[in-house]
């Protein structure tokens, strides 16, 4: 399928291409649209797909026999084969119907394919207000200014701590934040380093996994990480420290930039922001 960058620019107020999240406007995204829809109905990975890490098979595609592609907006609906199943239409259009317009494909796709979840993903800007957004905003770190503050306390890599740091109590009581996965990745040798920091010699916060892809453009990225302190041991400087670590260690291992998404208004979504990272705006979802 094709399609036109004179129809998706005034419409796309986040540069996001869908199964494949957020990228930067520098990108080649016209070529990234047609790509998702051309590796839809294989089950293979486009190689700059970040998600490759974790699975053998995409298992989300693009349908794209219901792709709506038009003057003023632009309906990508996509299949998620996890589960019970999702079906997911990004909207990118102002018009006034556009979002019930999206509302209703996804529910008529979702009956269609069998699925138990109809959902809507929408844009906004980078000016709009925090209180209009439903969701993350997207984030960019440009690596180019250098490697950023040094963390204010110490900073260990996973395989450096002793036995008694308890990785593991620490992943387990984080389980909700995905680091139970993450240790079982790591258990496995799958994945890159993980950074952590130590209160009385026990984990209190970590990030990772440490690792780099290169993009579309053949430049070198640092994809996201997990990242979490324990509650009790939050407002100590851990987060902020284990961000900074991170990012020495992007900016260490040649990456240009990192694209994250945070929850608005959340811990992450502050840290960053006073990290001076500039915001590519929001990307918000509903199910319908």
């Amino acid at each position: 399928m094709r399609f036109s960058w004179g129809l998706l620019e005034p419409v796309m107020p986040v540069p996001y291409v869908p199964t494949l999240g957020p990228v930067r406007w520098d990108d080649p995204i016209p070529d990234l649209f047609e790509a998702v829809a051309e590796v839809a109905s294989t089950g293979r990975f486009l190689p700059y797909d970040k998600d490759h890490r974790w699975s053998e098979r995409k298992t989300e595609r693009v349908l794209v026999e219901a792709v709506e592609h038009g003057q003023e907006q632009t309906l990508v609906p996509s299949l998620v084969e996890r589960g019970a199943g999702v079906v997911k239409v990004h909207v990118y259009g102002a018009a006034p119907d556009s979002l019930s317009a999206g509302a209703d494909l996804a529910r008529k796709l979702a009956a269609v394919h069998g699925a138990a979840r109809a959902r809507i993903v929408w844009f906004l800007d980078a000016d709009q207000p925090d209180a209009y957004a439903r969701g993350t905003r997207v984030q960019l770190k440009d690596f180019t200014a250098g490697p950023g503050d040094a963390p204010g306390v110490p900073v260990q890599e996973h395989k450096e701590l002793p036995e008694e740091a308890e990785f593991q109590a620490f992943a387990a009581a984080m389980a909700e934040d995905g680091f139970a996965f993450l240790y079982e990745q790591m258990r496995a040798g799958t994945v890159g380093p993980v950074l952590t920091v130590l209160h009385d010699g026990r984990v209190a916060g970590a990030i990772g996994p440490m690792e780099t892809m290169t993009d579309a453009r053949e430049c070198a990225r640092l994809l996201p990480q997990y990242f979490g302190v324990l509650p009790q041991h939050r407002c100590r400087g851990y987060g902020r420290a284990l961000w900074r670590a991170a990012m020495r260690w992007g900016h260490q291992h040649g990456a240009a930039y990192q694209l994250l998404q945070t929850e608005v208004g959340g811990a992450s979504d502050r840290l960053c922001r006073a990290e001076g990272l500039a915001s590519l705006g929001f990307v918000n979802q509903s199910d319908v």
